[in-house]
């Protein structure tokens, strides 16, 4: 049976999310549809990026990816409909689609060339939907539009490395839902450049002089529970997409503070490598 992911900044409030759902079930009664997020911030391509990298690796091959993020169709937003990694994904050429082939070379790319046939004010219900479902029932994506090379790029998404190579400056790209800060500093990069040399991170206020590979590693689990240091502890680890994330040990954004609030980070705040 074929799988159509959903990831949007419809929110859970209005109709929208539940009209896609019905006009692909009224194409397709044998389709599995499953929620991704419909909580990115609005118009936040970026963070609908970094949301679909790190989830569309769990489904199975084939499976079919709609990103309904800053959408709507202009001569500088056109439709596109991407086979990268054995998914299928179809959005916008916003640049979003930039940060999975950073790593992974599409295997074809078109540009959508239906709307002829479709009258619609809300392309993600009637022209993605047209789409996704062509592709389930075996369509071929040269049927709905023209083979293109290339795709919008995400501008400053990537860190900056010195010529010096003894400093990397990245920037905030994500804030997940417990107030932890995601950079764009992956740990490839990160052990390329340092080489395994002392290093500091800092941003804003916050200053680590070491990266945990787990959120509990940054607790001394040796003594008492009465004499440990939890509540606020601060850590910097490798996240499981490898990207470097700075947190609060069990924060909550709503009670304790949290990373991004505690530390004052926001999106696109610069944070710093220094090596040596």
């Amino acid at each position: 049976m074929p799988i159509v992911t959903l990831t949007t900044d419809f929110g859970e409030k209005d109709h929208y999310v539940g009209a896609v759902k019905g006009a692909i079930y009224n194409e397709l009664e044998a389709i599995r549809i499953v929620d991704i997020s419909h909580a990115v911030s609005p118009f936040h391509i970026t963070e609908a990026a970094y949301i679909i990298q790190n989830a569309y690796r769990s489904f199975p091959p084939g499976t079919i990816h709609i990103v309904g993020i800053d959408s709507e169709l202009n001569p500088e937003n056109r439709h596109i409909a991407v086979l990268l990694d054995g998914h299928y994904f179809i959005c916008a050429n916003n640049g979003l689609i930039s940060m999975l082939t950073s790593e992974v070379h599409p295997e074809k790319i078109v540009e959508i060339n239906i709307h002829d046939r479709i009258e619609t004010n809300f392309p993600v219900l009637d022209v993605f939907v047209k789409v996704a479902c062509h592709i389930a029932r075996g369509g071929t994506l040269e049927v709905i539009g023209k083979s293109i090379e290339n795709i919008k790029q995400l501008t400053g998404i990537k860190p900056v490395v010195n010529n010096e190579e003894s400093q990397i400056i990245g920037s905030v790209i994500y804030i997940d839902n417990y107030g932890n800060v995601v950079s764009n500093i992956t740990k490839p990069l990160f052990e390329k450049i340092g080489k395994g040399r002392p290093f500091k991170i800092t941003a804003r206020t916050a200053n680590f002089s070491k990266v945990h590979k787990h959120y509990s590693d940054a607790i001394n689990f040796d003594i008492p529970v009465e004499k440990r240091e939890e509540d606020g502890k601060k850590l910097a680890l490798w996240n499981s997409s490898q990207y470097l994330e700075l947190a609060i040990y069990k924060s909550n954004p709503k009670t304790v503070g949290s990373a991004s609030s505690l530390f004052g980070l926001a999106y696109w705040d610069t944070v710093t490598v220094n090596f040596g």
